[in-house]
């Protein structure tokens, strides 16, 4: 074989390489495209699965909360005014039997409120605000603690949806904040503008270490984000021992 046709041989050889070496990184990225857009669809399948399985979980506590309110209202608190009145109709109406009456008349009144507060019915005619002004109302009734509440607005426009799963994220840091936190004071504030609601509630109590948050199981803090995932709100919880706990809610909110 002269020059010429090993210098041909060479390039046709070049092409037929570089051909294909580009066929391989084109089939390469074909499959990683491929790969890459199989991966996205699990990780999307996952999450609404996920999404599913927490909107449920939701739905069947909003159910329960609905029959044990009704209970509460329509059983104990008959039973309760029932013993109310045997009371006030006893013969021997002495001091302790007074006490014990409006110990009663107290009893059906806070009852009243719970039954009230935990039914998801109660969002239909009240607003977020209303609703935590009823539950701010009743810890400083029962003396739990100081509470207070301070709000830009008290009604805007929120799904009926995003409203009860905000008012249980909230439930969820109070009950904690009375059970756990040994607090004298819990501030809570509700910020509204047109396209963001923030909220803010903070107790003054022993804190905790906030990297142990995961095996805190039972105080209700881990529920608190994934509600909060359900409605595409941020939820992050600050707290240091000795300093107490705060909880900021920010949802981004769209108006039409």
């Amino acid at each position: 074989m002269d020059q010429e046709g090993v210098q041909s041989f060479l390039i046709i050889f070049s092409i037929i390489t570089f051909c294909l070496a580009l066929t391989v990184i084109i089939l390469f990225a074909v499959f990683q495209r491929r790969k890459n857009k199989l991966l996205r669809e699990q990780q999307e399948a996952e999450n609404r699965f996920k999404e599913e399985i927490i909107e449920t979980q939701v739905e069947i506590r909003e159910e329960t909360l609905r029959n044990i309110s009704w209970e509460l209202h329509d059983n104990i608190g008959q039973m309760l005014t029932l013993a109310k009145i045997q009371l006030q109709n006893a013969d021997d109406v002495s001091p302790s039997v007074l006490e014990a009456s409006e110990t009663i008349a107290k009893s059906l009144t806070e009852l009243r409120s719970l039954s009230k507060l935990i039914n998801p019915d109660t969002f239909k005619s009240l607003s977020l605000v209303e609703a935590l002004k009823l539950e701010i109302e009743r810890f400083n009734r029962m003396q739990y603690l100081e509470a207070s509440l301070t709000f830009s607005k008290e009604t805007f426009a929120l799904d009926n949806k995003v409203e009860v799963i905000f008012f249980r994220i909230l439930q969820e840091f109070f009950t904690n904040t009375i059970k756990h936190s040994k607090a004298t004071k819990l501030e809570v504030n509700v910020d509204y503008t047109n396209d963001r609601l923030k909220i803010t509630a903070k107790d003054n109590g022993i804190g905790f270490d906030t990297s142990q948050l995961d095996s805190k199981k039972g105080i209700g803090l881990t529920n608190i984000k994934s509600r909060a995932h359900l409605i595409n709100a941020s939820a992050k919880i600050t707290s240091k021992e000795g300093e107490g706990t705060q909880l900021n809610l920010t949802y981004k909110y769209k108006t039409s």
